[in-house]
């Protein structure tokens, strides 16, 4: 069997990823599509607006045939630790020949050569990367800027939009593991990564979000638009959670020092959080504050979100080096046996029962433990009740 993997978050599932994937089933050649999804947290730093178990089966009614959640540990990581833990796991499944993904621009060969020209950094490069550090800048642009100095050849639109950013860092990570996995790059059809217009068709999950906040007529015909029918139902009776809140209560918890050992929490980052929420209790509020072009929001979120979650780097490091799982939290029902047969001829144990975890290796377990926890506050956070230790089978 031949399968097509997507790194996704879809937060929520809209008429854009539904897309993608019938271009997917009609262009790769496939024979499945697997998706491994973010859990209740994401890359950007926020709160799913639905569980993982939801969004998963909202993803199998779009077209994909099982989802398998993306460990919380890389899931707000920055965009290299997300993808080197995604493409970890994806690498270790043997039917896995094809990852796709959305991008602004480029080719499968222009990614694979951006990817190979920012893979190998010599002293030379990095001395260059300090300079331009001392700009001002973030470490993404600097990196950005130093990787085209020594390589005009490259795109420059690779390493600059947000898509295309994703894109280049999965390439480095199958590279670097040295898969055989083929890069199946995608133009996006729509709205744009951070786009907050509002279209007839292809809106951005940014701007969906915004509309399902808003809960205006005009918002709701947006969503009626944009989502396929069962996840605008769902949006239709969504309501905020306290994650806010809860995670400036994180911060005020938590001391400098031990918040300084946060992936991406550094340059004194760590007090200046301790400062600014203290005077600034309200989190919108408070990141305004301290976004500059050093520190974006990104960044910033992401490192409110792993303090939140408990997540520190060291152990983001241990747990890139483990032997990790196959999490599945959704699968269509008609091809069940046949993916988890894929997934019993992979390196990393398949958990779909309690007792699956209770065989994890000791440095495996404590990465699962904190997909555990991050379920057990999200539960908090909404009211909800939802298993962790379940797979939802979707007709």
């Amino acid at each position: 069997m031949k399968i097509c993997a997507v790194i996704c978050e879809y937060n929520p599932f809209h008429n854009g990823h539904k897309y993608q994937l019938e271009r997917i089933r009609a262009e790769s050649g496939c024979d499945a599509i697997l998706c491994l999804m973010s859990g209740n947290f994401t890359q950007r730093g926020d709160a799913a607006v639905f569980g993982k178990f939801r969004r998963a089966a909202h993803a199998i009614s779009g077209g994909a045939d099982a989802v398998l959640e993306l460990p919380a540990d890389f899931a707000v990581a920055p965009a290299e630790i997300f993808a080197q833990g995604a493409v970890r796991i994806l690498a270790s499944v043997p039917d896995v020949t094809t990852l796709a993904f959305g991008c602004e621009s480029g080719t499968k060969e222009e990614f694979l050569a951006a990817a190979k020209a920012t893979l190998s950094e010599d002293k030379q490069f990095k001395a260059a990367l300090k300079e331009n550090l001392k700009g001002g800048v973030s470490y993404a642009q600097a990196r950005t800027r130093t990787a085209l100095q020594f390589n005009q050849e490259i795109d420059e639109a690779l390493l600059t939009s947000p898509n295309n950013i994703l894109g280049v860092e999965y390439c480095r990570a199958l590279l670097a593991c040295g898969s055989t996995i083929q890069p199946m790059p995608l133009l996006r059809k729509g709205g744009g990564y951070s786009d907050t217009s509002v279209l007839n068709n292809f809106s951005s999950a940014t701007a969906l979000r915004a509309c399902m906040k808003e809960k205006t007529r005009k918002s709701k015909k947006a969503l009626k638009n944009n989502l396929p029918p069962d996840v605008y139902r769902d949006a239709l009776a969504f309501a905020p959670n306290a994650y806010e809140q809860a995670a400036m209560c994180a911060l005020a918890r938590v001391s400098a020092d031990t918040l300084s050992r946060t992936l991406d929490c550094t340059e004194g980052l760590e007090n200046r959080f301790k400062a600014m929420s203290k005077s600034n209790p309200e989190y919108g509020a408070m990141l305004a504050k301290m976004v500059s072009k050093r520190y974006t929001l990104s960044r910033l979120k992401r490192i409110v979100a792993a303090n939140f979650l408990g997540i520190r780097e060291r152990e983001v490091r241990d747990s890139l080096a483990a032997p990790l799982y196959y999490k599945v939290l959704a699968v269509k029902k008609s091809r069940a046996e046949e993916i988890f047969a894929s997934l019993n001829a992979g390196a990393f144990p398949l958990l779909v029962r309690k007792s699956d975890a209770a065989s994890l290796r000791k440095e495996t377990l404590v990465c699962f433990e904190r997909d555990v926890l991050a379920n057990d506050l999200y539960n908090i956070l909404t009211g909800e009740q939802v298993n962790e230790y379940q797979t939802v089978f979707v007709e």
